[in-house]
């Protein structure tokens, strides 16, 4: 198998994860909203290991968002986060603190909290609407987004590329 038709292939399979995993927080009321635990955003972290990952975390929160209670805006603001997200995270991949990607986890809590939370902001129902704008809100939901970012890249996503490096898996899933 090809390189690159290797790296299609993780992209696609990380694409696919991303979206099973988001669809079972779904069914938790846990992958859209204010409120997010999305356990797919463990796999935000996944370019620290292989450049693979960025197209695939990307085409996994689309095919994602195509569900989100908010529309199209979601599916343009929600995969520009994690796209976003995805190269800042794999720009940093080299900046360790006591051998763990830790830096590397705020990307995703950054960009999700922002640009999440201002888009959650300016909804109504009525639809998107900069007069339905308020700060207050806006702080709210990108705390919010922010947190449930934070937890699930440090908790789950952390340990995630720290066990796969550490095991030798990666090196045999990503390089081999």
């Amino acid at each position: 198998m090809t390189q690159k038709t290797k790296s299609l292939v993780l992209g696609a399979a990380i694409a696919a994860l991303y979206t099973l995993l988001t669809y079972l927080a779904s069914l938790l009321n846990l992958a859209y909203g204010p409120v997010q635990f999305r356990i797919s955003e463990a796999m935000t972290l996944l370019p620290v290991l292989t450049p693979a990952a960025v197209p695939g975390l990307i085409i996994g929160c689309f095919l994602s968002n195509l569900w989100s209670p908010l529309g199209v805006v979601d599916l343009l603001f929600g995969t520009l986060a994690t796209g976003l997200s995805a190269i800042w995270s794999r720009s940093l991949r080299r900046y360790r603190l006591k051998g763990l990607p830790v830096l590397s986890a705020l990307p995703p809590v950054v960009c999700n909290a922002v640009i999440v939370g201002l888009e959650i902001a300016c909804l109504s129902d009525a639809g998107f609407s900069l007069q339905s704008f308020s700060w207050v809100a806006f702080f709210s939901s990108a705390a919010s987004v922010g947190l449930g970012e934070l937890v699930i890249c440090l908790v789950l996503g952390v340990p995630l590329v720290t066990v796969l490096e550490r095991s030798g898996a990666a090196k045999r899933i990503f390089e081999g």
